[in-house]
């Protein structure tokens, strides 16, 4: 996968922002053509900025490779707002400790997670559409450490390893099947 893909879209100008209908389907269109099949939407102007939010479409063919904050430490919180997702934390080793169903509407619709666990996620239904709300600054030197047992984006594993999630999240959850 080409370096040069957009990650995200530019944040919004103006004091106020009004989270709406119109601006969710832009954002899910841009999210449907990315080659990562997901985008962010930025509400925060600068990566500066001491507090993170943002909408985060992602489609389910798309891999987020499990990723931890560390240096420095930072937490995050979702809250899905349109489909469901496979919400996982991990072991240091890599083993899945939380398997979660989060579903909008749904029981259990959001997390917030405490600074240094491995986690990743798995959308299960086209178009989810997260609010994320993440400590800043961003600094893409030092934003993630990605799992170093997880393959990574865009590699001919990744594909293996999204499904191989997604067989876990069925057999702790056979319901959702």
């Amino acid at each position: 996968m080409s370096a040069s893909y957009r990650r995200a879209l530019d944040a919004p100008a103006g004091e106020l922002v009004v989270l709406s209908r119109a601006l969710v389907e832009e954002v899910t269109e841009a999210s449907r053509t990315s080659p990562r099949r997901r985008i962010i939407q930025p509400f925060h102007k600068e990566d500066a900025d001491l507090l993170h939010r943002m909408f985060n479409v992602i489609q389910p063919d798309s891999y987020v490779r499990p990723h931890r904050h560390l240096e420095p430490p930072k937490a995050e919180a979702w809250v899905v707002l349109r489909g469901a997702l496979a919400f996982f934390t991990f072991e240091e080793e890599g083993r899945v400790r939380d398997c979660l169903s989060l579903e909008a509407g749904g029981e259990q619709f959001g997390v917030d997670l405490a600074p240094g666990i491995f986690h990743g996620l798995v959308a299960l239904a086209p178009d989810t559409l997260i609010y994320e709300v993440k400590t800043g600054p961003y600094a893409p030197a030092n934003d993630k450490t990605f799992a170093p047992w997880a393959p990574a984006e865009g590699s001919p594993e990744a594909t293996g390893y999204l499904a191989a999630l997604r067989e876990e999240f069925r057999r702790r959850h056979p319901e959702r099947r």
